[in-house]
């Protein structure tokens, strides 16, 4: 067959495909660029892409990706929420438990 198209389907939101898998919904603490790195490297091994896939996917170079995945410290920040997005992630802020009392004292 010449001239055929082929479609992929690729998981946005909630809905699910035959194509990638979708991992199952977690919440993950992130304290370091290379905890963010890890949590993306997962969520994309586990939807079975590899990082040129997934790259070509978010619309960002398969090198921010490597370096993103590894915890480069100095990626900025745009593409970082591109690649979240492109992966059918979120990324959610909460506050966490102050490490100190009202008094001024760490507890």
């Amino acid at each position: 067959m010449t001239g055929a198209k082929v479609a992929y389907i690729f998981p946005i939101g909630n809905k699910r495909s035959t194509f990638v898998n979708t991992p199952t919904p977690t919440t993950v603490e992130l304290a370091t660029a290379k905890d963010l790195g890890a949590a993306i490297r997962n969520a994309r091994e586990s939807m079975d892409l590899h990082q040129a896939a997934a790259a070509l996917l978010c619309g960002v170079g398969v090198r921010y990706l490597s370096e993103l995945e590894n915890g480069k410290e100095t990626i900025r920040l745009g593409l970082a929420l591109k690649v979240i997005a492109g992966l059918g992630l979120a990324l959610t802020i909460s506050r966490k438990k102050p490490f100190w009392s009202k008094d001024g004292r760490r507890t």
